[in-house]
């Protein structure tokens, strides 16, 4: 497991940048939030997943330490439920464009888009609305 010696938020390029002793990575805000590990986001089985529309303009507005083992990220928008452990980021950097690609083709499937305030995505925000307690 990498794990990082420094975190930084780069505000104007909207990027998180994870420091490692061989070298930096920059992670995008909107590729953040809607890679988000929460159960809000991905859902607990694949058919329950919720597509992320509007994201391109998010922010990370705070980051909190989970233990040794992750940190929470805390978005503009509100969502704050997903905690990114060390292994994932190296999966989310491992899989950056595959992950994305994937994204931004479920994207042009449903016809939503990136965009915040675009009327298309107006269906997706409704059905992502209702906040459900997990019951486990």
């Amino acid at each position: 497991m990498k794990i990082p010696v420094d975190i930084a938020l780069h505000k104007k390029r909207r990027e998180l940048e994870l420091v490692y002793e061989d070298g930096a990575v920059n992670l995008s805000f909107e590729f953040l939030r809607v890679m988000s590990p929460s159960a809000e986001v991905q859902g607990h089985t694949p058919e329950e997943a919720v597509l992320q529309v509007g994201k391109r303009l998010v922010d990370i507005t705070g980051i909190e330490l989970v233990g040794n083992y992750a940190v929470r990220l805390i978005f503009s928008d509100g969502h704050e439920s997903g905690i990114y452990s060390w292994d994932y980021f190296q999966k989310l950097i491992e899989q950056h464009d595959e992950l994305w690609n994937a994204y931004l083709n479920d994207l042009a499937k449903a016809g939503a888009s990136r965009e915040p305030n675009d009327p298309a995505n107006k269906p997706f925000e409704e059905k992502a609305k209702p906040k459900h307690k997990c019951s486990h």
